[in-house]
Formats: structure tokens, sequence, C-alpha cells
């Protein structure tokens, strides 16, 4: 097997390792979603971590054999392994749009990648990476107040802290860099602090990504991670290590552009899931409303309206002008007068009561088998 395709092989299996470490840690913050950032008692959670720590021993390696310019952007597939092996091992289907979102996000990832071109190496003077150090840490600690703020929208807290982890990533690539550069000429007591500076990024980074998973699904937050880290590092390495665009002016647009597609990808992420989450939030307050299953009656019965003291006093006049009616008399069978005379004993006609409770009462004439028919 050639170098080339060595390097090609540990980069898919790099974004592969490191897609099934954001998948359990997005499990991770879904059973235990009151340990925000570092679940040290969940045996999964380091599971977690040692596909992270995978993904990344065989991303180095991974550049050792092969140029930065093929290995940089294979690592932008992670997002397009992990929606898959979501849906395989745990039973979360990604829809049409993150699908999408996804995907532009990873091309416009690789193709921004690509253009960036290879310098010499070098390294950051003391003054810079104070620097460097100090800016990380305030656009951390900024990105965690923010997130921390928006706390009732899970999904905008999630992407915050997402791009606080990347940030983190990403310098402590830097970092990793410059030490890297340093080491060519010998160890020395100035790398001491950036090894402890690489450590302190390197575990911020990981409790941030952890932390971004809960309440957020896995797609926005990885992708966001995912775009963010390579981002911030081409960024620094064009203005601090003197890397730039290949293909000059006509480069520098084509990575303008799939930067845009690149952040087109995540926008359509982070509104996919805030869609989501608004459907799930109504679903459940009607569910737990009880109005999802009630319809709404088409008229309000009389007692209801009694009940609320609707009508009430035109219900009462009502009752007392109802008329009682009193079993049907001979008299006023054959259409003659009231009589005080009682009929004979078992020659009462039978009472005769209107259909329905409280209509009006007709009382209809009585025929007598018993009669003698009249003659002219």
């Amino acid at each position: 097997m050639s170098a080339l395709a060595l390097s090609v092989l540990l980069s898919l299996v790099s974004a592969v390792a490191y897609a099934g470490g954001a998948i359990v840690q997005e499990q991770v913050a879904v059973s235990h979603p009151d340990e925000h950032y570092a679940p040290l008692r969940r045996p999964s959670w380091w599971a977690a971590v040692a596909l992270n720590g995978l993904g990344g021993l065989l991303h180095v390696v991974a550049l050792a054999y092969g140029p930065l310019s093929l290995v940089q952007p294979l690592g932008a597939l992670t997002i397009v392994f992990a929606l898959p092996m979501a849906a395989l091992f745990v039973g979360r289907r990604a829809g049409a749009t993150a699908w999408r979102g996804a995907i532009m996000a990873t091309v416009g990832l690789a193709g921004l990648l690509s253009l960036v071109g290879a310098s010499d190496a070098q390294s950051l003077s003391t003054a810079q990476r104070v620097f460097a150090g100090l800016v990380t840490a305030a656009a951390v600690v900024a990105l965690m107040i923010a997130g921390r703020a928006a706390h009732r929208h899970p999904v905008v807290r999630s992407v915050l802290l997402a791009t606080a982890s990347g940030i983190a990533f990403g310098m402590s690539s830097v970092f990793t860099k410059t030490v890297a550069v340093d080491w060519t000429g010998g160890v020395t007591a100035v790398d001491l602090p950036a090894l402890a500076t690489i450590g302190v990024l390197a575990t911020a980074g990981l409790m941030l990504s952890q932390a971004s998973y809960r309440g957020a699904g896995l797609a926005a937050p990885l992708a966001t991670l995912t775009v963010v880290n390579p981002v911030v590092a081409a960024a620094v390495g064009i203005t601090m290590f003197g890397e730039t665009f290949r293909y000059g002016t006509t480069g520098t647009a084509l990575a303008l552009s799939c930067g845009v597609v690149a952040a087109g990808g995540l926008i359509l992420l982070t509104t996919e899931r805030i869609q989501r989450t608004h459907a799930e939030a109504s679903a459940a307050e009607a569910l737990a409303d009880g109005d999802a299953f009630v319809p709404a009656p088409a008229e309000e019965p009389a007692d209801a309206l009694v009940r609320e003291g609707v009508l009430v006093e035109q219900v009462a006049a009502l009752r007392e002008e109802l008329l009682v009616p009193a079993p049907a008399t001979p008299e006023a069978a054959t259409g003659h007068g009231p009589s005080d005379e009682l009929p004979p004993p078992g020659e009462e006609p039978p009472a005769y009561y209107g259909p329905f409770y409280g209509a009006a009462y007709i009382p209809m004439p009585v025929l007598d088998r018993h009669r003698a028919r009249v003659k002219s």
C-alpha cells in the first residue's frame, strides 16, 4: 500500500472514530442530563474519550504519511459518517434537511481546507503565544457566558458551546504544531507552558463538546464543532504562520465561497433542529394539558350554561310558567266544560304525556268503546 493510500485510509478511520465518539457523547448527554460537562462516573463517557483520542492519533499519523491538503478535508467527513451511524446503532434518524445541511457543511469545509496552501514550518514567538492564549481564553469564556444566558433555547446554547469547543480544539492544534516545530531543535523549558496550554485547551474542548450535546441532538453541535475546529486553525495559520490560499485571488474567492457554503449548512442544521424542538415542545404541552384529544363542543349544553350562571333567571322564569298536565276527563274529551263530579271508578281514561320532557301538552280526544253510537 502506498503512503498516499495509507493516509486516506487512516483519515477515513479517524473520521469514523470521531463520529463514534460524538454519538456516544450525545447518548450520555441524553441519559444523564444533569451532568453537563464531565460525567466522570459514566464508563460510556470514557469510551467516548477513548474514541476521540483514537481519532486524533490516527489523524496525526495520517498527516505523517500524506499531505495536509488531503488529510484535513477528509477529516470533515465526520458529520457525514455520524448521521448513518446514529441511525444504525441508536435508532436516531436524520431528516432530509439535516442531511442537506451536513453535506453543505462538509463540502464547504473540504473545499476551504483544500485551498489552503502549505508553508515552511514556523513557530510562534513567546509574545504571539501569550496573545493567542489570552484571545482564545477570552473567546471561550465569552461563548460560555452567552451559552449560559441562552439556557431557555437549547439549540442556540448548544451551537455556542460547540463553537467554543471548536475554538479550543483548533487552538490546541496550533500550539501542537508550534511545539512540534520546536522539538526539531530539541526540547526546552520554553515549551512547558505550551504543553500545559495544549492540555488545558484539549480538556476544555472535550468538556464543552459534551455539554453542547445536551438537549440539541447530534447533527447541529457536531457539524459546528467539525467546521469551527479546522477553520480556526487555518485562520491562525494564514495570519501567524504565513500560509496563503492557493491560486492567488481566484483561490481566495473560492475559499470565501466555500466558507459561505459551510456556514449555510450550519445555519440549515441549526434552524432544522430549532423547528423540531418547537414542534416537540408544542406536542408535549398539548398532551400534558389534555387538549390534543378533547374535541370542542358544537354548542354549550343547557346544564353548563346553568352551572356558569348564564341565563339563570330566564330558565327559572320559564320553569315557573311550565304547566303540568292533568289526567284527561270525559268532559275534556267531549268538549264540555269542566265538571266537579269525578268519573266512576274504573272509567278514568289513561293519562297521556308529551313525547319530550317539558314539551307542550296537547290533550287528545278519548274514545270510549262502551259508548253507544249516536244515531240521527
